[in-house]
């Protein structure tokens, strides 16, 4: 019977690494002396120790060699070529990055994906994200990286709704290994589609070959070895990662910025010669039926009514943040006797980076009253307005809203700062012959800082334009900012508007944790393995602190779009969980696992999990689980102040009805926008956003329940003949009382579609009209429990292996086809849902329902040398805003070809390179509704063409 099991083991460990059959190599199966016992290990789903690697939830691997051959040295570039994985923050963001590096599991979102460190959760990584920052994870020391889905949430606790994401490190590594490498990129500049738009414009840009550029430098050195005749072991790493920036300038297809049609090289209204949108004053009230919306005269001393001049903000953009990385850290563990054994894991990681985009300016901020005495006023401006607007006394009054880019002061740079450490301290041992027991303390703390430069302040710009009720006194050295004379602002006059804002804060985590793991003294008849179980306890203490100085809170600075206010929470946890392994039949298992959650914010609640497993003839695994899960909102969701923001879309009542081109006409009719709070007056009038931002009023709910949710699968396992494994897996989740925001421009189409109170009650148009020109309109979208989420989709994954000649040939392939991603915004109302499966638009993700990796690598003597096939199916465009992709059909499908290799020079020193997009692909150009930068879906598809990179391991 003992053979039988261990040939089972054996079996399905190579099913189990289908994605790579060189995933457990090293793991052993190998029975005691006499065929008494097989080795126990615990692996990713599970805390009970199994004789074979598969459980009954699916298991997706990538492996320490597929990132090694990658070429990446962050984390996230690597995890986000798994077709499982959708790209979240990045460094190809520069527009609000975080600085942080995050996880997106099955596009559900970073706060439902779980990530953990050898099987224990990391803590929030920034004053700006509730979520991990893998960016404390050092590459050089994964061993692989396991993707689980279904049934999660009863081993590992809350927010593993869409799964985990688990992180195993080599913590048993012997010798000592440097590794230096670098990376670039590279791409010829030919497109001549954006190219004939900038031309229309007259903007300048980069062509040809670029060279290697936005370079990368990496340095990893780890040190391994027992001690004390191998009762101990020690395992530490220092690892030191440089990126140097890169503008979206370099690329002609990112070095203007489309409108949301995609159509056009739109730009910022916001530009270096000032536009105004103007308005008089009537017996002491703004008469909002007549305006002028102009810029200064290119050649002359007037207003020219607006002509399309916009401000090309995208070259100055950062594409590829700069960076610098140190981390270091150690594994150790010492085995006293067979029932003490202490270990300690600690980690280090101090991460600096910058955003920088286009200067700031003062972006229509703010309705400014100005009579005809105002210094800065030319006579011929005077006499247009007076002659306009029938005014004639100097004392008229009329107001205006300024849009001047603040080309004199330079650009705005986020400067980003994290440092964070974690340690983990605990001690595990056998009990007796069966059963086991581990028990840990692990403190994690993160601080990090952002300062804010060179943007303007709100405060300033009013008296120093000459405003009427204010002053701005030359004796006290105020200076006029003239941006009613062409050219008229100098530096100087700059530099007195410009702040600095700035947010410091502490994230702390403490776990204490416990759990006694074994076999009872009981088998059932039908098996000759007794049940095994897993009793535990947790409790977690979450300490969040972001502060922000006045100006942050104040909404001082204008490129914020609204105040960053100081935020504020705790949230402890105590919970007891359990799992139990019964073999029915020696073919046979059954998994249950529970946990009980008591919150100090929402109170208890429980999950749990049910699968099972059997093996048919040693080489097909059938396997299917349930669970029950639930996810509490975290301190962000809960204690976020409300606050007014921005977000990016379109306004359909914004347009002229008696436009020549459809793209400049409102999307909807008088009376639909009347549901919106547009009158018969402002309708025709209303302009659109150039930047496609809009407000919004939004923030944090304290009232918040936990979402909850189930998530089921079924799949199959099999090595049917020597060298070949697959695996089949179906899952599905849903989830209710998701905690969201219905999602300003939906409240907007709703309302105007239907009439509805409950959209149309959150939308507030200023007295103009806008929802974005000041701060007076905005549409409220703040965080409640509204909505449903119903995912469904199969995970594919296949690996054979043959001898060829004197060496070795491997194939494996790792897909992913969705079938569903449907969201009810507001949970029962099924005319509201929309499926985001395979398609795109302000409210999806660009993720196709078909996507795959697959590899193909020959291994001879030293040599290893492969060829990467990465697959995106077509996105189906789910709008109208972007005619662009309307015309196109969508986003077509992608096709990337990375090629790599490997020599091995001798038993020392190893040389690894290769080229990823070897082809230049470029990634699909989309509108401002869609991209979030660079007109593009950044950090999803290959966003700077090739990726060259070569590396040198030097180990012994």
């Amino acid at each position: 019977m003992l053979n039988n099991k261990l040939t089972k083991a054996v079996r399905l460990a190579i099913a189990y690494g289908a994605a790579s059959t060189a995933v457990f190599a090293t793991n052993t199966f190998a029975a005691e002396e006499g065929a008494k016992a097989v080795e126990r290990i615990e692996v990713t789903g599970s805390r009970i120790k199994r004789t074979d690697l598969e459980t009954s939830s699916p298991v997706t691997v990538m492996t320490a060699e597929e990132i090694k051959l990658s070429g990446f040295s962050r984390v996230e570039d690597v995890l986000n070529q798994l077709p499982q994985i959708e790209a979240a923050d990045t460094s190809f963001l520069a527009n609000g990055a975080t600085g942080t590096a995050t996880i997106d599991l099955r596009g559900l979102g970073t706060n439902r994906t779980l990530v953990l460190i050898n099987g224990r959760r990391m803590q929030a990584g920034s004053i700006t994200s509730q979520v991990a920052d893998v960016n404390q994870i050092p590459a050089s020391l994964i061993k692989r990286v396991d993707v689980l889905t279904g049934g999660a949430a009863a081993v590992y606790g809350a927010d593993a709704v869409a799964g985990v994401v688990n992180f195993v490190m080599d913590d048993e590594f012997e010798g000592f290994s440097l590794n230096v490498g670098t990376s670039a990129y590279q791409h010829n500049n030919d497109n001549k589609y954006i190219q004939g738009l900038m031309d229309a414009k007259g903007y300048d840009y980069e062509t040809g070959n670029t060279g290697l550029d936005a370079n990368a430098y990496s340095i990893d050195l780890t040190i391994g070895n027992s001690f004390d005749g191998g009762k101990g072991h020690a395992v530490g790493y220092v690892t030191y990662n440089r990126q140097t920036e890169l503008l979206q300038g370099s690329r002609d297809y990112a070095s203007c910025a489309l409108n949301g049609a995609g159509k056009v090289c739109a730009g910022s209204a916001t530009t270096p010669n000032p536009h105004f949108d103007i308005y008089p004053v009537v017996n002491g009230e703004v008469d909002y039926k007549q305006n002028l919306f102009a810029y200064l005269n290119p050649n002359g001393q007037g207003f020219i009514e607006d002509d399309g001049y916009r401000y090309n903000f995208g070259p100055i953009n950062h594409f590829i943040r700069p960076n610098e990385r140190f981390t270091f850290g150690t594994f150790i563990d010492y085995e006293i006797n067979d029932n003490f054994r202490p270990y300690l894991e600690f980690s280090f990681m101090h991460n600096r980076t910058a955003g920088q985009i286009a200067e700031s300016g003062t972006f229509f901020n703010e309705e400014i009253r100005f009579d005809y005495n105002n210094p800065l006023l030319s006579d011929i401006q005077k006499q247009q307005l007076q002659t306009l607007f029938n005014q004639s006394s100097p004392d008229d009054q009329f107001v205006a809203y300024i849009g001047k880019r603040n080309v004199e002061g330079g650009a705005r740079e986020d400067n980003l700062e994290h440092s964070s450490y974690r340690i983990l301290t605990g001690m595990e041992g056998e009990i007796n012959d069966t059963w086991s027991y581990d028990v840990s303390y692990n403190y994690s703390s993160t601080t990090s800082n952002s300062v804010y430069k060179n943007d303007l302040l709100a405060p300033k710009i009013a008296p120093r334009v000459g405003a009427v009720d204010t002053e701005c006194n030359a004796a006290d050295g105020c200076l006029l900012y003239n941006v009613f004379e062409l050219g008229g602002v100098t530096p100087e006059q700059a530099a007195q508007l410009a702040g600095v804002g700035t947010q410091t804060g502490l994230v702390t985590q403490i776990i204490y944790s416990g759990y006694v793991t074994g076999e009872f003294d009981l088998t059932l008849p039908t098996a000759s393995v007794p049940i095994g179980a897993v009793f535990g306890f947790e409790r977690r203490e979450q300490d969040y602190e972001r502060v922000s100085d006045t100006v942050y809170e104040e909404g001082q600075l204008l490129g914020q779009g609204g105040p960053s206010p100081s935020l504020y929470g705790a949230i402890d946890v105590n919970e007891v969980y359990g799992e139990l392994n019964v073999p029915i039949l020696d073919e046979l298992n059954l998994s249950l696992a529970a946990r009980w959650s008591d919150y100090s914010t929402t109170g208890s609640d429980s999950t749990y999990s049910i699968g099972v497993d059997y093996t048919l003839a040693d080489a097909y695994k059938f396997r299917a689980s349930y669970a029950k899960v639930v996810r509490a909102p975290n301190i962000g969701e809960l204690f976020s102040a409300q606050s007014i923001s921005l977000w990016s879309g379109d306004d359909p009542c914004a347009g002229d009805p008696n436009a020549p081109k459809a793209e400049d006409r409102p999307d909807f009719t008088a009376s639909q926008c009347a549901n919106l709070g547009v009158t018969a007056d402002q309708y025709g009038n209303i302009g659109e956003s150039p930047a496609g931002q809009y407000n919004q009023f939004a923030g944090g709910n304290p009232g918040l329940s936990p979402e909850e949710g189930n998530t089921f699968t079924l799949g199959l396992v099999a090595s049917p003949f020597e060298g070949f494994n697959f695996s089949v897996d179906y899952f599905k989740i849903e989830i209710e009382k998701v905690i969201g925001v219905v999602g300003a421009e939906r409240i907007l189409n709703n309302c105007g579609l239907t009439g509805d109170a409950f959209f149309c009650d959150n939308i507030t148009r200023s007295p103009s009209g806008s929802l974005w020109l000041g701060q007076a309109g905005f549409v409220t979208n703040l965080s409640d429990n509204i909505g449903g989420r119903t995912w469904e989709g199969v995970d594919v994954t296949a690996a054979y292996k043959m001898d060829l000649g004197e060496g070795a040939l491997n194939f494996d392939i790792n897909g992913y086809y969705s079938m569903k991603k449907e969201v009810e915004p507001i949970l029962g109302d099924a005319g509201l849902a929309y499926d985001c499966s395979g398609k795109v638009s302000t409210d999806c993700f660009a993720s196709p329902k078909w996507r795959h990796t697959a590899n193909v690598s020959y291994l001879r003597d030293g040599w290893r040398v492969g060829v990467k096939w990465r697959f995106y199916g077509d996105v189906e465009y789910d709008g109208s805003a972007d005619t662009s992709l309307v015309d196109n059909g969508g986003i077509d499908s992608y096709n990337f070809i990375d090629v790599s290799g490997s020599y091995s020079y001798n038993e020392y020193l190893t040389v690894t390179g290769g080229i990823n997009n070897i082809f230049d692909k470029e990634p699909p150009m989309v509108g401002n509704t869609i991209a979030n930068n660079a007109n593009t879906v950044a950090g999803f598809y290959d966003t700077l063409g090739r990726f060259a990179h070569i590396s040198f391991n030097l180990k012994f």
